[in-house]
């Protein structure tokens, strides 16, 4: 099939692009900058990006189906008004110019952080609300944009929605936020670590649902990719074990990692870097469900996922084959 991706560039954008090239589709892919992940792939590629209507409706233009991963995720260290015009006015512009093109299928990938996670005593599926009201940027935009998308669902423009969890794997070039901690504690280069973990899920796994989502997604559906919860005291525990180290990274309370925040913000700002965490990210570790459901995407998509343990291993693997380690 003919096809266009949006965020290709990104980590699962890069690892769906590859697959889809596999599984023989012709791909065409928006930049708007950087494109390591995409270097020597058979692709056609545009530049731009989502604020110019015009380009998108290029962009879609003899396409059957779009996948629109281009999204800010943030922890908090960006403006309310930066994240909502790339994840919520990005979506609807894309949107837009796909259905004016004649696109048939829109896959569009949002997040578990997309749904309240609370209760957290009660496990998460499809029907959860939509996190609306949320105080964290990145997953209310998320869900403002899913809201909106899944309203243009249509005969003649299906959408099929895609929420996975904390994403792990190979093909992270960039590398993403999660890639650079698992670096840092491979180089033991984390000063500490707070309670909490996440969902994970193999960004492998994400890919081929998405690309099963062509053909078995239900219009106008939510289907949760979701894998094993791991706490970061593990993940740092078998990292440490694949560099043949000793784990002597601390746990700090969250009242102390709070405590810590202007500081942390402070010297990233005067380092040009991104915080180590942020007051969201702490709070995104507090208020993360840990029963996340994915029956639904199992029955419906194929879905399967690999274990944790794997994807960590084949995740380090990568750096170290592409010198990021």
């Amino acid at each position: 099939m003919k096809v266009a991706v949006t965020g290709a560039n990104g980590h699962v954008g890069a690892c769906l692009t590859r697959l889809l090239l596999d599984e023989g589709h012709e791909v065409r892919v928006l930049i708007h900058s950087g494109s390591r992940a995409l270097k020597g792939l058979d692709i056609e590629t545009v530049k731009g990006d989502l604020d110019n209507p015009v380009l998108l409706e290029h962009f879609c233009r003899d396409r059957d189906v779009v996948f629109h991963l281009a999204a800010k995720i943030s922890i908090g260290s960006e403006s309310y008004e930066e994240v909502y015009k790339i994840n919520v006015k990005g979506t609807q512009n894309l949107g837009l110019a796909a259905r004016k093109a004649g696109v048939k299928r829109f896959i569009h990938f949002s997040s578990v952080h997309a749904l309240q996670q609370q209760p957290l005593n009660m496990p998460v599926d499809e029907q959860r609300p939509l996190a609306l009201s949320s105080g964290m940027f990145y997953g209310k935009t998320k869900a403002l944009a899913e809201a909106w998308i899944l309203e243009q669902n249509e005969d003649d423009f299906q959408v099929v929605v895609l929420n996975p969890t904390a994403i792990v794997g190979p093909c992270d070039y960039q590398p993403s936020y999660l890639g650079r901690v698992i670096q840092k504690i491979y180089n033991q280069t984390l000063p500490g670590l707070v309670p909490g973990g996440y969902n994970w899920v193999d960004v492998r796994d994400v890919a081929q649902a998405a690309v099963n989502a062509i053909k078995k997604g239900k219009p106008g559906e939510r289907y949760l990719l979701s894998g094993e919860w791991q706490s970061l005291k593990t993940l740092a525990k078998m990292t440490c074990e694949q560099a043949n180290k000793k784990c002597r990274m601390p746990v700090f309370s969250f009242w102390l990692a709070h405590a810590g925040v202007p500081f942390i913000v402070m010297y990233a700002r005067l380092k040009k870097q991104e915080p180590l965490y942020t007051k969201t990210s702490l709070a995104i570790l507090q208020s993360a469900n840990h029963n996340i459901l994915n029956k639904k995407a199992i029955k419906t998509l194929g879905f399967s996922h690999r274990s944790f343990a794997e994807s960590l291993a084949d995740t380090i693997e990568w750096f170290k084959k592409h010198q990021y380690l």
